[in-house]
């Protein structure tokens, strides 16, 4: 059972602020996964010392594009775009937006681009230490998912959808979905430690490599659960119902790719730098794994909106 509520105030403020509110947001999430490829790209070719320095390349700003430093200076390229796009964002969203928990994840999203430059230069200025290197791939995640939400709670959607679900069950679907977005986001981080513990030429770490699996059949086993608790619950919820068959496909693609990127990483030790078929399948499995993660937050986000156990007040703001 549900009770909709509209807020007339918040749907007149979309529709003065038209195209923008709209659009922003999601061009920022759309550059921020272009930058997630562009930044799998680097790391595939193994073409993270292509320059040895930050912020220039090899003294330019805009050195010939050649061999490595295509992808290494091409991914700072399109860093510096995503940059100057949440810039733009966060002051549209302060001078624009009325709720105070989303202009505070506007200005999140600015730190966490900021953030994510300073160790991106790192990197490159430390040679490339293990630490840094899959801090900067985590965050790259966090910041790609920080930007979705903004997209989700800005959107028209979001507006139209202010309606209050009574949960079914003993344990609520909300926490499920948030205990499986925490575990995909744990997955990235062992995954981001495994893809930057060895360069293309080098046997993957046994201990990292199992964490890696164990990781895989935990993000299965919650996600599944998750997903099929929503659909089975609230057959008739589309809001909710789409993303999560969303995830459970892309679940389904990522396995298959970790498996591909694994078997063409094997097939070729001995080849003279990354050959393109390990290259394009690495690639999509970190593109996909953003967005399984990044589907699994849409979804925790419009479950926390909908979903209220029986006996809980009615919410028709803010959230």
């Amino acid at each position: 059972m549900s009770t909709v509520v509209v807020d007339h105030q918040r749907l007149w403020r979309r529709k003065k602020f038209g195209w923008v509110s709209n659009w922003l947001p999601l061009v920022v999430a759309c550059a921020t996964f272009f930058l997630i490829i562009a930044g799998a790209l680097v790391t595939s070719h193994d073409a993270g010392l292509a320059t040895s320095d930050w912020p220039l390349s090899n003294g330019q700003f805009f050195p010939p594009m050649v061999g490595n430093l295509f992808w290494e200076h091409g991914h700072r390229m399109v860093a510096t775009t995503v940059g100057l796009l949440t810039i733009v964002l966060t002051i549209y969203l302060l001078r624009k937006e009325k709720r105070r928990w989303v202009r505070r994840l506007a200005v999140f999203a600015l730190f966490a681009v900021i953030a994510q430059g300073l160790l991106g230069g790192l990197t490159v200025k430390l040679m490339l230490p293990l630490a840094v290197s899959a801090a900067h791939a985590t965050l790259a995640q966090l910041f790609f998912c920080t930007t979705v939400s903004l997209a989700v709670i800005t959107s028209p959607s979001w507006e139209r959808r202010l309606a209050t679900i009574d949960e079914q069950g003993i344990v609520p679907a909300r926490y499920l979905c948030l205990a499986a977005a925490a575990t995909v986001f744990l997955q990235l981080i062992i995954g981001a430690t495994l893809r930057h513990s060895a360069t293309w030429d080098r046997q993957l770490p046994t201990e990292l490599l199992l964490a890696h699996v164990g990781g895989a059949l935990a993000v299965t086993l919650m996600l599944a659960i998750t997903a099929v608790t929503i659909l089975r619950r609230h057959p008739n919820q589309i809001f909710l119902t789409r993303p999560a068959a969303l995830a459970l496909a892309l679940l389904a693609i990522q396995l298959l790719l970790g498996l591909a990127a694994y078997v063409t990483r094997q097939a070729s030790p001995e080849g003279p730098q990354p050959l393109n078929p390990m290259v394009a399948i690495t690639v999509a499995h970190v593109a996909c794994g953003a967005l399984v993660f990044a589907t699994t937050i849409i979804l925790t986000l419009r479950s926390f909106k909908c979903l209220r156990s029986t006996g809980e007040f009615e919410f028709a703001g803010g959230f």
